[in-house]
């Protein structure tokens, strides 16, 4: 059965190539429609109930999320379309959804189709865009939720109650307020980079702290709130300090 497909995109180049690249090397994907705004795109989609959607984040009268928030249920998995904009993919990268950036590379949309047909759990990915709609509502980023998906589904965790995060080669260690821990399998670089704007900073190269448990900064070490100590490395000393008197 043939995978029907919806895509969303303001750019009529955009929507062309995707297209094209879809029709002429991937038979088993059907284009059942295409839309340049999110008014189109709501309509289109209850028209044609499609298996997948490309959307794109920014459209003109509203963006990606916004259209996913007017719909009562999503019943599709979703691959985002955007340029190369760091608000959009840290939103999109910290809520583990899929993404594409333009222009549309073929080897990458390959990739996507790929772990689109490898994602049995087709109720996860639905469930990560609920997720990040939520988490753009939030006034305080503390309280947005981490997804990180496991071969079991996921686990999630409100930023507030990550105390720090170790990390050992290609392995994670997530300490958590209620004194348990979670592993997980993305790098310590992987949490550097989503939750840099989040109120947490790498100190050291083992180490991200939350700045919401740190009781103070003691000369080079960070004292944290479980009684725990961190030492400050050294070449990131200044930027250590910086972050903590920012808050």
């Amino acid at each position: 059965m043939k995978i029907k497909t919806l895509i969303i995109d303001d750019n009529p180049f955009i929507l062309d190539l995707l297209s094209d690249q879809l029709e002429q090397t991937h038979p088993n994907v059907a284009i059942v429609g295409t839309a340049s705004t999110g008014a189109e795109a709501l309509e289109k989609i209850q028209k044609h109930r499609p298996d997948l959607i490309f959307l794109d984040v920014e459209l003109p009268d509203m963006s990606g999320f916004d259209v996913l928030a007017e719909l009562e249920g999503i019943d599709f998995q979703t691959i985002f379309i955007t340029a190369f904009s760091h608000y959009a993919i840290m939103a999109i990268r910290f809520n583990a959804l899929d993404y594409l950036v333009k222009p549309i590379e073929p080897k990458e949309l390959a990739h996507a189709l790929r772990r689109y047909r490898s994602n049995g759990h087709t109720h996860l990915n639905q469930h990560q865009v609920q997720l990040a709609l939520t988490n753009l509502k939030k006034n305080n980023v503390q309280d947005q939720v981490l997804f990180l998906p496991t071969q079991e589904g996921g686990i999630k965790m409100v930023l507030r109650d990550i105390v720090k995060i170790e990390g050992d080669r290609n392995y994670s260690t997530i300490y958590l307020a209620n004194q348990k821990t979670r592993i997980s399998a993305k790098t310590l670089g992987y949490f550097e980079e989503i939750l840099e704007e989040k109120g947490f900073f790498r100190c050291h190269r083992s180490f991200i702290l939350n700045h919401q448990h740190i009781d103070k900064l003691q000369k080079d070490t960070f004292l944290l709130k479980d009684g725990s100590s961190i030492l400050i490395s050294r070449r990131r000393k200044t930027a250590a300090k910086e972050w903590f008197h920012s808050f």
